[in-house]
């Protein structure tokens, strides 16, 4: 996968998720994945190599860099809790949507219960809580 396919499969699988929201607040050159005001992905170039930076699991993210070289550390980010992801072989569409989808449900866990717009434990899991709907 190359660099517009990885932005083009992180942003698309983004925009699918229930209450994410595109935002700018650095610039036209980061693009800002937020769900109930809390970001769960970015979105930029570093050095002209575009990137995906995804909140982890400290023990998963670590486990994700060792298995993939194309994972590294998050970008301007907390180390431990974030990675960046770039373009490379084995990055394929349904990593990238993992990733994404693990990020958001991370995320959603931590927001108080009546903000959750999905079930953060079962969402994406193929097992659906009360109100969510099939992909």
């Amino acid at each position: 996968m190359n660099g517009s396919a990885l932005h083009k499969t992180a942003a698309d699988c983004a925009e699918e998720l229930p209450g994410a929201r595109l935002e700018h607040p650095f610039g036209p050159d980061w693009e800002v994945y937020k769900v109930r005001g809390k970001v769960f992905m970015l979105m930029t170039d570093v050095p002209g190599r575009p990137v995906v930076i995804l909140k982890a699991d400290p023990g998963e993210a670590h486990a994700l860099r060792e298995q993939y070289s194309h994972i590294s550390p998050g970008y301007h980010m907390n180390k431990k809790h974030w990675i960046t992801l770039e373009s490379g072989e084995g990055v394929d569409e349904e990593l990238v949507r993992e990733l994404v989808t693990d990020s958001y449900r991370l995320v959603v866990a931590h927001l108080p219960k009546a903000e959750q717009p999905v079930d953060p434990h079962t969402y994406g899991t193929g097992t659906r809580g009360p109100g969510e709907r099939g992909g």
